[in-house]
């Protein structure tokens, strides 16, 4: 692997980390020529993701500095190789966090490409020709087109970025378990955070009982004023707890922090499931008795495949689903990565790239 090959001859100007501290700084890279099967996209807006920060501070011990963050992008496409299909210049798109994949496994031949083996993401990933990724902290994209997905017209390009990863990420387990055609069940959201708070309005969009688990009381008023939730328990609060007890169809668990599974199972019916789709760097407590007295389920996923995505976009579009965002310009990234460290967001910073490209 190599920063880049003899094909990036293409000068890009972004924002990169180049240690643990995380601090991210002007960076300017190469990205490769726009190949048969590439379109070149001029970024507009970049989604700032929880999983940027860990990347940033290699809190997973994996990143490969320097980093340039980023798999929340819109903007528009600008140039298209010969072999490309079903996308032209000037469309408005997004690229979320797969940027390759083997295209030849089960998955990939069932759309589950972010499943595939041989997964690579958009930044921090392996390219097929040796070169590390870089990320939508940046000006300009290459992307390969079977990894693109349309932004529907109805959709503001800003708040729509983080959908390209926090909206596929909460949409793709609803899907799974029949939740997004068909509504009438009690579902409860943990966390009201990047990926909770469109999980509630896509749950009240679907038609279901939405109940808001967390452990700050002070998101009660949000989850049932802003978002619409129709009940709020405190995780903290056993009394709340035992009142709601086996009373959920179905759980999404959207908190990376670590946390205890106990209560969020008893609240579930019989045979009812918990889905995580947030990350915690320490692993979970798994408790044995509320799974065999209730036959629970517990399971887990990430983001989706680029055929799920764009239905996503396509049901977001519909019921006019975006995610609440605060913009900021590349001046402000750090401090931006700051307050994200802190949970002190509603509940998306959004990256302004075009409006600052000569900062």
């Amino acid at each position: 692997m190599s920063q880049s090959t003899a094909n990036h001859t293409v000068t890009v100007s972004g924002w990169a980390a180049h240690d643990s501290s995380g601090k991210l700084t002007p960076y300017t890279f190469k990205r490769r020529e726009n190949g048969v099967k590439d379109v070149t996209i001029k970024i507009l807006y970049c989604g700032i993701c929880h999983t940027d920060l860990h990347y940033a501070k290699n809190e997973w011990g994996i990143t490969m500095y320097p980093v340039v963050p980023g798999h929340e992008i819109v903007g528009v496409i600008t140039k298209v190789g010969s072999d490309v299909k079903g996308f032209k210049e000037g469309d408005r798109v997004g690229v979320g966090c797969l940027a390759a994949s083997c295209l030849e496994c089960q998955h990939c031949k069932t759309h589950q490409e972010n499943y595939c083996e041989s997964l690579q993401f958009v930044y921090n990933g392996i390219f097929w020709d040796g070169s590390i990724t870089y990320g939508g902290y940046s000006q300009i994209l290459v992307a390969d087109y079977r990894y693109v997905v349309h932004i529907p017209e109805r959709l503001a390009m800003d708040a729509a970025a983080p959908l390209l990863c926090a909206g596929i990420t909460v949409f793709s387990p609803l899907k799974e378990h029949d939740l997004v055609e068909s509504g009438g069940k009690k579902i409860g959201v943990v966390g009201l955070g990047g990926l909770g708070h469109i999980a509630v309005k896509f749950g009240k969009a679907f038609g279901h009982h939405v109940t808001v688990i967390s452990s700050s009381p002070s998101k009660e008023a949000e989850a049932k004023e802003r978002l619409g939730a129709d009940d709020f328990i405190l995780s903290s609060d056993p009394q709340q707890l035992q009142a709601a007890k086996r009373s959920l169809d179905f759980i999404l668990d959207t908190v990376s922090a670590e946390h205890p599974l106990f209560p969020l199972l008893e609240l579930l019916k019989v045979k009812g499931t918990l889905f995580l789709v947030g990350a915690p760097d320490k692993p979970l407590q798994l408790p044995a008795f509320p799974l065999i007295f209730g036959k629970r389920s517990v399971k887990g996923g990430i983001i989706g495949g680029i055929k799920e995505t764009q239905e996503m976009l396509n049901v977001c579009a519909k019921y006019n689903i975006t995610s609440d965002i605060e913009l900021i310009t590349p001046n402000q990234i750090n401090h931006a990565m700051d307050r994200l460290a802190n949970s002190d967001v509603r509940y998306r910073f959004v990256i302004d790239i075009a409006s600052t490209s000569n900062n």
